[in-house]
């Protein structure tokens, strides 16, 4: 035990009295402080926050806390002044009783080793209880040295002060509430799987008995075999033993009868209380989305503060109820979210009044269940994001040149927000300008396997939309059968299956379409989707999976049917995470095994999504003819270009002279693509983002598994210095488009590799 300033022992075992009465005593006063900002007179938020102020009071006394009981009465003795109207409740005064909240919070999350600093006479606790002195006589002539410190975070700029973080430090231990009522649900399924499991043995001795009746059975059929006679032992004749068979057989079959429905019956009850087991377990582990909502309030409030701006947090869904593992990952991309919220969406005061808005920016925060997944939404009421300044920073920061990004639509121009490195503020402050902050948002996304958009409206604010699963153990998924390997979709990613006969399928445009909802859907073959070998079952109907972005179903082209060889059903299964050496594997997410223990791939279907749509501007789709595993294998090519035009025109000229060709949109996409599929030869401009082609040349010659496979570069760039670094950098053939001809392209590729099918 340590001792506090007035020499009385400070119990450390009652602590933990005191962590959980400041975390929830503490996130009531700082909801009710917002709140009392907005509307001073809410005379019932004003005494709620004085009961909190009271019982934190209680719980320091009861651990003999003594400096935590002067700051809290001192909290406690604001309230009341404010009630008696001796005082007004402004934005300093709630500044200060807010520093006190962080005050008692830092007292109540010290460890035993950090308890001490809180014994005998503290400045920081006198400075605050003189300063709540003043504030008891309306004095304003505070002296700022003389406050506690607010929270800041590291910056470039010294001395400007910004919100801390809401995501607390050391909130990732692993103690878990659990409530009474579902503690007691637990030890209620677990005595009835004791009763379930205390079943199964009686019910192997009876099969040991049939198992005996049937030893029986085929002793009487040995002694009625024709070469004895039927004359063996216990047997009078061949028809009496053929009798006694008979009777034994009946025997059996009328045991193995009532057996086989008592089995029924113990499966149907053994998968109901696992099912409920399930449940139960999975409900301990969900928390309320509000748990990991602590600060969230302030933080919005404080940095719109710091910004000149007035801005308020709304939440929605506050008790939807979310795996606890994913609200602690949420904390942070939610922290980045609601920064950028306030930081480039909601305008200064002046502004806002001016575009006819009030003055005051409102940020909504949005959980809800549906069609079992998690659907999280951030968005602002402030200016929107304007496309034009996303299409300026992208040629600013060399992501893509002039050309390519006037070529942009809107919907790509918003995925460049989610790229590493990219931002759109012209200076590096201690709230933005560095380019993380999406980027987190995310990587933590998909490392739960779920989805992330972003949509516009220019003066109506930005809307981000995280799509997350329930639970990061279980998915439910559709189990299908593609070249002859099982392969599992989440059923959340699946809009529909359906089965398409072969006269309904419809060619435009030389593809194949179905008809999906009152419109047409693209057909892709699977196997060649994954990086197989083209083609569908020979006969029947065809299996189909429907998938694609749910909310834009409207949007041409945003959905595909996927033609798998067949469905094998739904199935719950456990996710097994795929050894992180094995880093990214296209298309795929994770790994999982049925319930006869079979291993299966899951698919990760935005990133196959996006491997449709890459096979669809390729023209490379071989329609859905018919499998043929005797079909000779042509050559292979990757055109690596950031153009557009280019890509295409190589990609028309390769594939009529009939090899197969897939595009990369630059080096790093093309390294990608050679990494995880074969090919024959890589085609390849120089002067592309991310990664160059010099840079590409040099990843593949040096890589021991590629370093055979010949490179082509094809640039604008036909200076001799700019050809000799490209054969230097290891490339097979060097050709300058300036004297680009489809016979000189295609003679180079026969020496290089030879004609597509030889």
């Amino acid at each position: 035990m340590n001792a506090d300033a007035s020499g009385s022992p400070i119990d450390f075992a009652m602590f933990a009295i005191l962590r959980a009465e400041a975390e929830g005593q503490a996130q009531v006063l700082v909801s009710g402080l917002l709140e009392l900002e907005r509307d001073p007179t809410a005379a019932t938020v004003l005494q709620g926050c004085m009961r909190a102020a009271h019982s934190l009071k209680g719980a320091c006394r009861i651990v003999g806390l003594t400096a935590g009981v002067e700051v809290a009465h001192a909290i406690e003795d604001c309230f009341a002044a404010v009630r008696e109207g001796r005082v007004p409740l402004d934005r300093a005064r709630i500044d200060l009783v807010l520093r006190g909240v962080d005050l008692l919070t830092r007292m109540a999350q010290s460890t035993e080793g950090e308890i001490g600093k809180w014994t005998g006479k503290l400045a920081e606790v006198d400075a605050f209880v003189t300063e709540v002195a003043r504030f008891l006589q309306n004095d304003e002539s505070a002296d700022p040295e003389q406050l506690p410190p607010k929270p800041q975070t590291k910056g470039e700029k010294e001395g400007k002060e910004v919100p801390a973080p809401a995501v607390e430090a050391g909130a990732s231990d692993r103690v878990l509430r659990v409530t009474a009522e579902n503690l007691n649900h637990l030890l209620a399924l677990s005595g009835e799987s004791v009763v379930e499991a205390s079943r199964i043995k009686p019910f192997a001795r009876m099969l040991f008995r049939l198992k005996r009746l049937q030893a029986e059975l085929a002793a009487v059929l040995e002694n009625a075999r024709p070469d004895r006679g039927g004359t063996g032992a216990g047997a009078g004749t061949v028809e009496a033993a053929w009798l006694e068979a008979k009777r034994r057989a009946a025997e059996c079959q009328q045991f193995l009868l009532e057996r086989l429905a008592e089995l029924d019956g113990l499966d149907y009850r053994a998968s109901d209380l696992s099912r409920r087991l399930y449940d139960e377990a999975l409900a301990i582990r969900m928390r309320p989305f509000a748990d990991g909502l602590q600060g969230f309030h302030r933080l919005v409030r404080d940095l719109g503060h710091s910004l000149g701006k007035r801005a308020r947090l709304e939440i929605a869904g506050e008790g939807t109820w979310i795996d606890r593992d994913i609200l602690e990952q949420l904390k942070a991309p939610l922290d980045h979210l609601l920064r950028n919220a306030v930081d480039h969406g909601i305008e200064p005061p002046e502004d806002r009044l001016s575009a006819g808005k009030p003055a005051e920016g409102v940020v909504l925060l949005e959980a809800r269940h549906s069609a079992g997944t998690l659907q999280i939404t951030v968005s602002d009421d402030g200016r929107g994001i304007d496309p034009d300044r996303i299409r300026a920073a992208v040629v600013e920061r060399r992501f893509a040149d002039a050309e390519t990004a006037r070529s942009l639509s809107e919907a790509e121009l918003l995925e460049f927000l989610f790229l590493p490195g990219f931002t759109m503020k012209g200076e590096v402050t201690e709230i933005s300008g560095r380019g993380v902050g999406l980027d987190v948002v995310r990587n933590m996304v998909r490392e739960v396997r779920g989805t992330a958009r972003v949509s516009t409206s220019p003066g109506g604010g930005a809307r981000f939309h995280l799509q997350l699963p329930l639970t990061l153990s279980v998915i439910r998924s559709l189990l299908v059968e593609i070249g002859g390997e099982p392969y599992a979709f989440p059923l959340a990613r699946v809009l529909r299956t359906m089965k398409v006969t072969r006269e309904k399928i419809e060619s435009l445009e030389g593809r194949p379409h179905a008809a999906f909802d009152g419109k047409r859907i693209g057909l892709v073959a699977a196997r060649q989707a994954l990086g197989g070998e083209a083609g569908v079952p020979a006969d029947g109907e065809l299996s189909v999976v429907v998938v694609g972005e749910a909310a834009a179903q409207e949007a041409p082209g945003a959905l595909y049917g996927l033609v798998v060889d067949r469905f094998l059903g739904e199935r719950e299964m456990v996710i097994q995470p795929l050894d992180a050496r094995l880093g990214k594997i296209r298309d795929i997410a994770a790994g999982a095994l049925t319930e006869d223990g079979l291993p299966v791939l899951v698919i990760d279907t935005e990133d196959l999504v996006r491997s449709v749509e890459k096979l669809v501007a390729s023209g490379r789709p071989e329609g859905l003819r018919r499998a043929a595993a005797d079909r000779k294998r042509r050559k292979r090519i990757l055109v690596v270009d950031d153009s557009l035009t280019v890509r295409e025109l190589e990609r028309k000229l390769l594939g009529n002279w009939g090899y197969e060709v897939e595009v990369a949109v630059d080096g790093m996409d093309g390294w990608n693509a050679v990494r995880s599929s074969r090919f024959d030869l890589v085609v390849s401009d120089i002067d592309m983002p991310r990664l160059d082609g010099i840079e590409l040349v040099h990843l593949i010659k040096r890589d021991p598994n590629l370093k055979a496979l010949p490179v082509m570069i094809v640039s604008y760039k036909d200076r001799e210095e700019d050809r000799r670094r490209g054969l230097e950098a290891g490339a097979d053939y060097y050709l300058a488009k300036s004297s680009f001809q489809e016979e000189t392209l295609l003679q180079a590729v026969i020496d290089l590799i030879g004609p597509a099918d030889a």
